[in-house]
């Protein structure tokens, strides 16, 4: 038996996106505008060119940041799709995946940046972070799709939301972690807080920062099947589609893509940043 009136919680949530929905939906039009010409580049460009000649670019690059057994898997795995036939939905799930990183770094990074250079920033962030990564994926689905329809956009923005945190907390950390002595050091040299930051603590924060530009990558591509969901196409969408209509077989197929993809882009951010290595 409840002794304690139950919070109207629910309802304030319901009130706060109604209103949001009502007089910001200028806003919410562009924001949209804007993730969806980046996603169409995005998939357009990867389908540009000829299958082979796609996978070509891509083991000059594996090679180029990693190592020939990269290279042999990158070719593989991508000729395994196409034989498979999952090619455009394939192309258009890293479009999706670029653009949800590519914003997540962006706006990641400089809040990182700005929580490591204010202790009051950090206190506001770190329990926001904490109810980011923690709040399960499926709710982010419900806003999303109340502000901007159904579509690649909403799965966007979920996936931006739910990919985030680790840019943000590595980013935050990997300055931290530079040495006082360093700093002191550029300053004594007559560095600018600017110089400080750009030739002392973004260098040597770099390794860290890949890490979480990793794992903000990563999980993005996590998000894929359950954006398809509300409607984003590509690869999660056959996943979907296989696993609603039983279709073990073709789940699998499409699956072992998500596997290929996922590694490929798991090495290539391992690799990005790493000192220049020979190649085995």
């Amino acid at each position: 038996m409840n002794f304690i009136p139950k919070l109207p919680l629910a309802d304030w949530i319901e009130a706060i996106v109604d209103w949001m929905a009502d007089n910001l939906g200028g806003l919410f039009d562009g924001i949209s505008a804007v993730i969806e010409a980046m996603v169409n580049f995005f998939s357009g460009l990867f389908l540009l060119p000829h299958p082979l000649l796609f996978i070509v670019i891509l083991g000059v690059l594996a090679y180029l940041v990693g190592k020939w057994k990269l290279t042999l898997f990158t070719v593989i795995g991508f000729l395994l799709i196409v034989n498979l036939g999952y090619w455009d939905e394939t192309m258009n799930t890293l479009g999706l995946v670029i653009t949800s990183g590519l914003i997540s770094i962006v706006l990641g990074i400089p809040i990182g940046i700005w929580s490591a250079y204010s202790k009051t920033v950090h206190r506001i962030v770190t329990p926001l972070l904490d109810f980011m990564q923690t709040m399960p994926a499926f709710v982010y689905l419900l806003p999303a799709v109340t502000f901007f329809s159904l579509g690649v956009v909403p799965g966007v923005i979920a996936s931006v939301i739910f990919a985030i945190p680790p840019t943000i907390r590595l980013t935050h950390l990997g300055i931290t972690q530079v040495s006082g002595e360093l700093a002191e050091a550029a300053e004594a040299f007559g560095s600018t807080s600017w110089q400080k930051l750009f030739k002392v603590q973004l260098p040597l924060a770099m390794p860290t920062m890949m890490t979480g530009v990793n794992q903000t990558i990563m999980l993005s591509l996590s998000m894929v099947v359950i954006a398809s969901m509300i409607g984003a196409q590509g690869i999660g969408a056959t996943v979907y589609r296989a696993v609603t209509q039983l279709k073990i077989g073709q789940g699998f197929e499409a699956g072992l893509a998500v596997v290929v993809l996922a590694i490929v882009l798991d090495r290539f951010t391992q690799n990005l940043f790493k000192s220049n290595k020979g190649r085995g």
